[in-house]
């Protein structure tokens, strides 16, 4: 009778334990579905919000920028010939005229438009004066009034060409009039050679004459990597 008493125990510690991690699994599912509904509502808040600060409302509906406005494209088209979309303002964006009208465009994907139709994230962390020149990997964006196939916002791999404010002219000048002191190197980056320069009064002219030649030749630049200007 005693084995009796203990076993109904423990089966219903066992099922009152199930039960528990049941009602626990259920909770965190919900939460989680909760989480991800509320991030939708938001992203489409700031999508609607982005809309109606950027598409002006005095705007004919066939006027409107391609980011204020939604089309079937079609993906089967030829590459490079002008295609007709029927297209319509996005949800939220208010505009005068019909609603529904036809906008022209080129076949082609956004990443395939022409380097002037697109901006890019430029960055400074690279080196120009690699030989071969380097490349950097950045995301760029196609132009409001570009209408074009696939994601408006892609990756592109661009050659490492940025500057930080160094003139050529200027380093030139002060390697011409004041490179024995290591004026130059001081103003490029270079403050260990800068120093070895003044200390050795232009390695006794050799160095200072030598430093004007690679500067001539760009061969010769910021201790950034960065490009003159």
């Amino acid at each position: 009778m005693k084995c009796m008493h203990i076993n109904i125990r423990k089966a219903t510690f066992i099922l009152l334990t199930v039960l528990i991690n049941r009602i626990h699994m259920e909770d965190h599912a919900r939460s989680s579905e909760n989480k991800k509904s509320d991030s939708g509502l938001g992203s489409n808040l700031d999508k609607t919000i982005d809309l109606v600060l950027n598409c002006p409302s005095s705007l004919e509906c066939n006027k409107l920028n391609a980011t204020c406005i939604k089309c079937k494209l079609n993906e089967n088209c030829i590459y490079g010939a002008t295609v007709t979309s029927t297209c319509e303002p996005e949800q939220g964006v208010t505009c005068s005229g019909p609603r529904t009208f036809s906008r022209k465009y080129m076949c082609r994907y956004c990443y395939q438009t022409d380097h002037w139709e697109h901006s890019c994230e430029l960055v400074g962390n690279c080196n120009t004066v690699h030989s071969p020149r380097s490349y950097y990997v950045t995301n760029c964006t196609v132009g409001d009034d570009i209408l074009c196939l696939g994601l408006r916002t892609f990756k592109k791999k661009l050659l490492c060409n940025w500057t930080s404010g160094y003139r050529w002219s200027t380093t030139l000048a002060l390697s011409i009039i004041l490179g024995g002191f290591g004026a130059d190197r001081f103003y490029l980056g270079h403050w260990q050679e800068g120093i070895g320069k003044l200390f050795s009064f232009g390695g006794l002219g050799v160095w200072t004459l030598i430093d004007v030649i690679l500067i001539s030749l760009h061969y010769l630049g910021p201790a950034d990597g960065s490009l003159y200007i």
